[in-house]
């Protein structure tokens, strides 16, 4: 199942932090993005270093200030998701239709991890014993 292979511990975003901000934190923490969650704790989106990075070339394109920029403005909105039920077999299926390098976990519409394409091939590599149902 997907919940024995996501992480659990989180670093998450709010819509109202600054692009700035979010850069720091993932470089700090060595990710490429997460999940943002609003003032209820509800998942509304995904910032990623491809958000990042797009709004930086437009910025310039533009001749728009980058700095100033929040979450809200740049942030992959409805992203994918995944029940925590599902398979790794599932996980692998999403990934390989959507392109997405990480998928929030949801239990009851409530973000409980997130499981990445490397969570996934671990999982893959842990299951090679085992025969394929």
């Amino acid at each position: 199942m997907v919940r024995d292979y996501m992480t659990r511990d989180l670093i998450t975003f709010s819509p109202q932090q600054s692009l700035l901000e979010v850069m720091r934190i993932l470089i700090r923490n060595k990710i490429s993005g997460g999940p943002v969650l609003d003032e209820m704790s509800r998942l509304v989106g995904i910032i990623s270093e491809a958000d990042c990075i797009k709004h930086l070339s437009e910025s310039k394109y533009f001749n728009q200030p980058f700095f100033d920029r929040k979450v809200a403005q740049s942030m992959t909105e409805n992203p994918d998701t995944i029940e925590a039920d599902k398979t790794i077999f599932d996980a692998a299926t999403v990934f390989h239709k959507t392109n997405r390098r990480r998928l929030p976990v949801l239990e009851q519409g409530r973000l409980v991890g997130q499981i990445s394409r490397q969570d996934v091939v671990k999982a893959a590599l842990l299951l090679r014993s085992q025969r394929w149902r």
